[in-house]
């Protein structure tokens, strides 16, 4: 099938094209990404007053399967991503059993290509059951095709085992993504600890948490040699090590999730489980020195964690329900209004941090590009559209988000996954 998108205005990080032009594909290819191309095709797109980008490759996902279907599932997870236009994911491997073998790499891997509409990368756990004592088949789910190991959910207490797992992910050829939470010092918090915690009387957690293994783990990477990618990052203390790390040329980037970048513990006025996020929401400052990050490419990547739970499970008291947040559907949409509008992104590296960072960290040289060559993954985002965020509206199972209710600019118009277009005029073509 050949499709020709007219009239848009393509934004292409790798080749810097910034303007409009016609983009033609041809089976699971772009073949042609110039101004007026007139040759005929099997389906012709008006993309006029719309971006066209490379579609978008989201880091960090949850989609629960196996063993947690009742919260998402390859099937669904996949729906979510097309409709918010990305079209390549790395789910995270906590589900049950935990991804920690190369056999389990493999079953998601195949599954996922008959089951989901979008691109699954699964990422494979640093240690077996990701119970932190012996460390997982590392060298194997590499091989099959698992780009990152994560311990996400946790982090990897024991410096020594998790420095050994450095070594053998730099030998493999893979990142290491790392949730930066010194569990020991939690303590049962919930929130940000801040006068609002105080206020709600909610236990905190302090931005030490997150900052004590941020610093760890960049001094590992130093020492290994290892590609390490923090993932959401919360706290100014993060960006300022981030930023030190890449001054000293070391191979460490970092993302920020939309709800870390928006709101603020501030913002929770309530006992609301639907606030409870890990890392929790932090103060103004942070904020500020997390959207500074992004503006001056100190921070490379915008994803989501997207982490759906029951409607039972969230809808309660915070200091009984789950961490997490959904966020497939919505972070187009929230990173444009509260970035890109605002002047603090262009729209241009709105298309950097949602696509093409993502896919040179991960390797992906046939991704995160709208050029002659490239794989056929692409968004097709009206900038003008303004509408409310319902969380009914969702595909996902997951309906935990804080941003009900919320009114954004700028929506998904179409998704094309492998020349295939699986989004497209509000509906999800499966």
């Amino acid at each position: 099938m050949t499709i020709l998108i007219k009239n848009g205005h393509v934004l292409d990080p790798k080749t810097r094209r910034n303007g409009i032009c016609d983009v033609l594909i041809d089976g699971d290819r772009i073949t042609k990404t110039e101004e007026n191309i007139t040759v005929p095709a099997d389906k012709v797109i008006d993309a006029s007053g719309c971006y066209v980008m490379p579609g978008f490759i989201d880091l960090h996902v949850h989609f629960r399967d196996p063993g947690l279907e009742y919260k998402e599932t390859l099937t669904t997870g996949g729906r979510a991503a097309v409709k918010g236009g990305v079209t390549t994911v790395c789910a995270m491997p906590n589900t049950k059993p935990v991804t920690d073998n190369s056999v389990k790499v493999a079953m998601i891997h195949r599954r996922a290509r008959v089951e989901s509409l979008t691109n699954v990368i699964q990422i494979g756990a640093v240690t077996i059951g990701q119970e932190g004592k012996e460390l997982a088949d590392i060298r194997g789910m590499a091989a099959e095709g698992c780009h990152a190991i994560s311990e996400d959910g946790k982090s990897v207490m024991n410096a020594s085992l998790y420095r050994r797992a450095m070594q053998i992910a730099k030998e493999a050829g893979i990142a290491v993504f790392a949730h930066c939470e010194d569990i020991t010092m939690v303590e049962g918090g919930v929130m940000n600890a801040g006068a609002q915690a105080k206020k709600l009387g909610m236990k905190g957690i302090s931005n030490a948490v997150e900052d004590v293994i941020a610093a760890r783990d960049i001094l590992l990477a130093k020492e290994t040699g290892v590609q390490l990618h923090l993932c959401h990052c919360s706290t100014k203390d993060s960006v300022k090590m981030i930023a030190l790390a890449k001054e000293e040329g070391l191979p460490v980037t970092g993302e920020v999730c939309p709800h870390h970048f928006i709101l603020t513990d501030e913002d929770i006025k309530e006992d609301d489980g639907n606030f409870k996020m890990n890392p929790p929401l932090r103060s103004r400052e942070d904020v500020e020195a997390l959207r500074e990050g992004l503006k001056n490419d100190i921070m490379d990547v915008i994803s989501t964690d997207h982490a759906p739970h029951g409607s039972a499970e969230k809808n309660r008291t915070m200091k009984m329900a789950p961490f997490g947040i959904v966020g497939l559907e919505t972070s187009a949409a929230l990173t444009y209004t509260e970035l890109v509008e605002p002047g603090i992104l262009t729209p241009m590296q709105m298309a950097e941090k949602m696509s093409y960072n993502p896919a040179r960290i991960l390797g992906l040289a046939e991704k995160g590009s709208v050029s002659e060559g490239m794989i056929a993954d692409v968004v097709i985002f009206d900038p003008s559209k303004e509408y409310i965020i319902r969380k009914e509206t969702f595909v996902s199972k997951g309906k935990n988000t804080p941003f009900d209710g919320r009114k954004v600019k700028g929506d998904v118009n179409c998704t094309i996954v492998g020349g295939k277009i699986v989004y497209e005029g509000g509906k999800v073509i499966d």
